[in-house]
């Protein structure tokens, strides 16, 4: 005789969400260390550019921190810093070349660079052709 379980059991479970973690710890243990430290779970490219520029790191995320307590938004031109645990949740606007594209930091970000999530280049949307750009319109008057 076959017993039906009620089906809460597994909905809570599917309901939770799985928690984020990078390399084996969790955001609130990577949020309690230093950016050198952080630096050890990145991969060899990203690590040596952290440990190069972690001075301007931190001035950055302690400039941040001052400006959001201000309530005034983070601008930033500066497209090469990497992402740390400190600015998870934060909103940056970095600049593309041409104006200021706000980004909210998500965890999943963590390890990349700033500039690339501010695309510097717009997809190419094609019209149509012009007049004498094409064998059928070669003679035709431009005018």
């Amino acid at each position: 005789m076959k017993t039906n379980k009620p089906q809460t059991e597994k909905s809570n479970e599917e309901m939770k969400r799985k928690q984020f973690t990078y390399r084996g710890k969790t955001l609130d243990e990577l949020k309690k260390l230093d950016v050198r430290e952080f630096a050890k779970y990145l991969k060899s490219r990203k690590r040596r550019s952290v440990l190069r520029q972690f001075n301007e790191i931190e001035k950055f995320i302690s400039r941040a921190k001052t400006k959001i307590n201000k309530n005034k938004p983070v601008k930033t031109h500066q497209r090469d810093i990497i992402i740390v645990p400190q600015m998870v949740e934060m909103k940056i606007h970095v600049y593309d070349g041409r104006n200021f594209v706000p980004i909210e930091i998500k965890e999943e970000m963590l390890g990349h660079t700033l500039g690339e999530f501010a695309l510097t280049r717009a997809r190419v949307k094609h019209g149509k052709t012009g007049v004498g750009a094409t064998k059928g319109t070669k003679y035709k008057a431009k005018k």
